[in-house]
């Protein structure tokens, strides 16, 4: 039946939404799609479920092409399975926790390993059994402390996950292959561009993972990528670190009073000024950095952790995010910020402006002990026989000529600077450049993680019992929406690609006469009856100007206008994305916009 808009559930907006940002949050809710609940929660209105059921449809279509079996999940979960694994406690304040009536714990589920898991483990017992891939599209929550950008970043938002079941490592590699290639059609099918990068596994745990990433400057996620054909999300970036150096001719460690120079700027003018080195002025890249890290463990735990870096490099808090868990022994999410007043308040062994390496080492530092108990990582950069300018750990010194190696240490080494667009990239393909993008999906090869927590196990060809080896795959449906909503629109409003649109064909009455709404009608009655899908502008007292403005925002791709050319026998067909127009005959009008729609 054709949709008529006098009957749509939709009332199109002239205004954006006070609290848009980005132009699909803008567009998705003046043209009727999406409407704002709370922050980061969105109802879905007809013509918003009519794409999101589209992008579900391709995104089932290539799962069952490789063999996904479709299962659903309840969102409200017991508390058990994620106390084995650990995620009640590791999911930190992302996790949204509630109580029923008889005080028995709940969460709304984030992420359904732990049920995938055990309704495998429920199910089956020999390698026979397997692989199986299973998967739902299914509604996830995250309580995130600032969601924006409409569907990009919410708290609560539609999802395809889905895990493979193996009895050994060759089979996982099969599954997570198979899995990236139905990926890359359904981005392809979509109509959306994505790279496939290099990422860490994090929280999630796993060998290796793999992010999907939409090239946008509204993404909230950095890649990199080199000419050679490199390319990872920035967390996963490894620095080309400089080989170690002889330090057998850099002077012994010295402390200089250098007053009036908290900054990196204002210390590398003094140095050049009063103590010139030998070979070459000093720079900023001379300088070794120790910026102090507050890090909020998954347990609420706050951490004071110091990273010594080159002075002309800025710290990634997203880096550091990623990897400090490691460092301090713990699993799960962790947020890391730059520390308070408070908190080198309560380490008075940190002098602002003035830190060196020994306020966190158990380590002599020119002939002085200082141990905080805080934990000191250092960049790869920071290798043996390089000799710094740093703090002194007192108000206007600092050390010159410390001498990596030789006078101090640290805990570790941490991937924590900034990367830089002519960073060289670490497999050698050449510099690499920065990009901004959209995550779209993400894959992992979890390995037995999950399985071994939750004794996952099947009997192998010997009759011997073995852990089964996952992986685990996402895509972000409902964040599909919103990505294609970026990627196709202009400043009248969307042009969906016809693979995701909501109708094919958009027709439209412009006039007062009888006439031209009786053809308009029965133009749209042919079409659907065509196969094709329809909505039809029937508004009486409407101006063709309205209609023509609506029409550009809810951006269906193909235009019929039924207007003055029906004297002629005329109608006019519009492409949405180009703008280009055609006069077609009436009576040619069906068979023409077949052929465009089977053509795109």
């Amino acid at each position: 039946m054709v949709t008529r808009l006098t009957q749509l559930f939709l009332r199109t907006l002239r205004e954006d939404p006070a609290d848009a940002d980005v132009a699909s949050h803008r567009l998705l809710v003046r043209a009727g799609y999406i409407r704002r609940a709370a922050p980061g929660i969105y109802s879905w209105l007809p013509l918003g479920l009519k794409v999101l059921g589209r992008v579900e449809a391709i995104v089932r279509e290539e799962m069952n092409a490789i063999g996904g079996q479709e299962v659903h999940f309840p969102a409200l979960l017991p508390r058990e399975p994620y106390e084995v694994t650990n995620r009640w406690t590791e999911y930190g304040e992302n996790l949204f926790r509630l109580k029923d009536r008889r005080d028995a714990d709940y969460l709304l589920a984030p992420t359904h390993e732990e049920m995938f898991t055990l309704l495998v483990k429920d199910m089956y017992t020999s390698y026979k059994d397997l692989p199986v891939y299973l998967y739902q599209i299914q509604t996830k929550y995250r309580d995130e402390a600032r969601p924006r950008a409409g569907l990009l970043r919410g708290r609560e938002f539609i999802m395809k996950d889905s895990y493979s079941f193996d009895a050994d490592d060759e089979g996982l590699q099969r599954a997570y292959d198979a899995h990236r290639g139905a990926y890359l059609r359904i981005f392809a099918r979509l109509g959306l561009e994505v790279v496939a990068v290099n990422a860490v596994s994090g929280a999630m745990g796993g060998s290796r993972s793999e992010e999907f990433l939409h090239p946008t400057e509204v993404g909230e996620d950095t890649f990199v990528r080199s000419a050679g054909g490199y390319a990872a999300n920035v967390e996963a970036v490894t620095t080309v670190a400089p080989a170690s150096v002889d330090a057998s001719g850099v002077p012994d460690a010295h402390i200089e009073d250098t007053p009036d120079t908290p900054t990196i700027d204002t210390l590398v003018a003094e140095a050049n000024a009063h103590f010139p080195r030998e070979d070459r002025p000093w720079t900023a890249a001379d300088t070794l950095k120790n910026v102090v890290i507050a890090v909020t463990l998954p347990t609420g735990e706050r951490r004071i952790v110091v990273i010594g870096l080159p002075g002309d490099r800025a710290v990634d808090l997203k880096r550091v995010e990623a990897t400090v868990g490691e460092h301090l022994g713990v699993t799960g999410e962790v947020a890391v910020e730059a520390a308070s007043e408070a908190d080198l308040a309560a380490n008075p062994g940190l002098v602002k402006g003035y830190i060196g390496p020994g306020v966190a080492l158990d380590a002599p530092v020119l002939g002085t002990r200082s141990r905080t108990g805080l934990t000191y990582l250092l960049d790869p950069r920071v290798v043996d026989g390089t000799r710094w300018i740093t703090g002194a750990n007192q108000a206007g010194r600092h050390v010159f000529d410390l001498t990596a190696g030789r006078d101090f240490a640290a805990d570790g080494v941490i991937e924590a600077s900034e990367v830089r667009a002519g960073d060289q990239a670490p497999d050698g393909s050449g510099p690499l450049e920065l990009a901004r993008g959209i995550e779209m999906g993400h894959i992992f090869q979890l390995g037995r993680k999950y399985a071994e927590a939750l004794d996952l196990q099947v009997l192998d060809a010997n009759g011997k019992r073995v852990i089964v080896t996952m992986g685990s795959y996402g895509i972000g449906v409902s964040r599909a929406v919103a990505a294609l909503a970026e990627a196709y629109h202009d400043e009248k409003g969307l042009a969906w690609p016809r693979n995701v649109a909501p109708f094919d064909v958009h027709v439209m009455a412009t006039g007062k006469g009888e006439e031209i709404f009786a053809a308009a009608a029965q133009l749209a009655a042919d079409l659907e009856s065509a196969g094709l899908d329809v909505v039809y502008d029937d508004r009486p007292r409407t101006s063709p100007g309205v209609k023509f403005g609506d029409a550009e925002l809810l951006g269906v791709p193909t235009t019929v206008v039924v207007g003055r050319g029906l004297v002629d026998g005329v109608v006019e067909v519009k492409d949405r994305a180009t703008g280009e127009s055609t006069d077609v005959p009436l009576a040619e009008a069906v068979e023409h916009l077949r052929g465009v729609v089977a053509g795109s």
